[in-house]
């Protein structure tokens, strides 16, 4: 049976509580939920990229990759990728940034996404993203 390991990078602050920021099991990587933290500074409480839903999701989407690289991954091998948002006026906006984005790393196959509004993440905290990547 392939273990479990469990995936922190170093770019990541500790969890609040008994989770990882990514779990890989044998081909399967998940990402747990990552939000717009900047890379984590050494006796300093998160802080969040800055108010904008852009800073916010291109911080997010770069703390995904980064939990993606440390499992041995990259957005190819991602089949899932889940977006919560905290407000139903950001999904176009949101939507541009996404793809924007993928554009930009030449993503040639888009993995299949859901997005949905969800309003229980911390004060000041505009979206939270999970994926699901499988390799080989």
């Amino acid at each position: 049976m392939t273990e479990k390991t469990a995936i922190t990078p170093a770019t990541h602050t500790a969890p609040p509580a008994k989770f990882s920021h990514g779990v890989r099991k044998g081909d399967i990587l998940q990402v747990a939920g990552q939000v717009g933290f900047l890379p984590a500074a050494e006796g300093q409480a998160p802080t969040v990229a800055g108010p904008t839903l852009r800073e916010q999701t291109l911080q997010t989407l770069a703390n995904v990759a980064s939990v993606l690289r440390e499992g041995g991954a990259s957005w190819d091998d991602v089949m899932m990728i889940r977006v919560y948002l905290t407000d139903t006026d950001h999904f176009a906006e949101m939507n541009e940034i996404y793809n924007a984005y993928f554009e930009e790393r030449g993503l040639e196959e888009a993995p299949a996404a859901r997005t949905t509004v969800y309003v229980g993440l911390p004060k000041g905290l505009l979206v939270e993203i999970d994926a699901l990547a499988v390799l080989g």
